[in-house]
């Protein structure tokens, strides 16, 4: 019979081992973004199965890996628009959406209007462009971390 303080201790330990493979993970989902990446390699790679890494992903991080991503490449995607030199189809295709459609509706859910109108906007310097992708009726990022409030162009 296994004592409970070891007991605790162990689950303790595998609970670390797990939320260091959740951070791999998502650091993963932040370096390759644009890269084509499935629950089933991430969660080869985590040791995982996928369904238990969508699990825990998601009790960490408030999202599931696939919603991550999506709002990783959204982000970056704003980045890119705001920065003028791309339209909006080398946009979709540098960050790696899988479809003009996907792109385009988790760009508005996210940004508050479709990617031609943020486009327009940010070349014209007429404000509203958020630096970030949130949540606005709780003010939080899509990943659950502390924002600040975005800053508008002038």
């Amino acid at each position: 019979m296994c004592h409970p303080a070891w007991r605790r201790a162990r689950i303790a330990a595998q609970h670390l081992r797990d939320l260091a493979q959740l951070r791999r993970v998502r650091d993963r989902i932040d370096r390759q973004y644009a890269q084509p990446l499935d629950l089933e390699a991430l969660a080869r790679a985590a040791d995982m199965t996928a369904g238990h890494l969508g699990r825990q992903f998601r009790l960490a991080y408030g999202q599931s890996p696939y919603a991550y991503l999506t709002t990783r490449r959204i982000e970056h995607a704003m980045a890119l628009l705001r920065r003028g030199d791309l339209d909006v189809t080398e946009v979709w295709h540098a960050v790696g959406c899988p479809s003009p459609a996907v792109f385009t509706a988790r760009f508005t859910e996210l940004a508050g209007m479709p990617p031609d109108l943020y486009a327009r906007r940010a070349a014209a310097g007429t404000g509203g462009i958020a630096w970030y992708a949130s949540d606005p009726a709780d003010g939080s990022s899509r990943n659950g971390e502390a924002t600040a409030p975005a800053p508008q162009l002038a």
